[in-house]
């Protein structure tokens, strides 16, 4: 069993920062962020193996951040430099399960104002 808590919303102007923290308990393995914005399909933002290894969607590579303190049992995304469409509801999701994710958190609010 995976417990995922996350922190870290707010509301920025565009061009703003946010770091998003998700705490968990257990074992994770593989783990990830996700969002979804107003009447817009779930999509992944970036993933991060247990090795630490990233990966990042296009509409966010250069301007987000994954890494993970298993020390610290906390999963970070920086975001910097904010657009309008980074507007969501951002979840992270632990343990990697065929295709899909097993666990997952209640979300944190992101809204960028231009």
């Amino acid at each position: 069993q995976v417990t995922l808590v996350e922190s870290g919303g707010g509301s920025v102007q565009a061009g703003g920062s946010l770091r998003l923290s998700c705490v968990f308990s257990g074992y994770p393995g593989a783990m990830a962020w996700f969002r979804q914005g107003p009447e817009k399909e779930r999509e992944g933002v970036a993933t991060i193996s247990k090795y630490g290894n990233p990966n990042y969607a296009d509409s966010v590579k250069g301007r987000f951040t994954i890494s993970r303190d298993d020390a610290k049992n906390t999963l970070y995304l920086e975001m910097n430099d904010l657009k309008p469409e980074d507007t969501a509801m951002y979840y992270c999701a632990a343990y990697l399960s065929g295709n899909d994710y097993k666990y997952w958190g209640q979300g944190t609010q992101v809204t960028v104002s231009s």
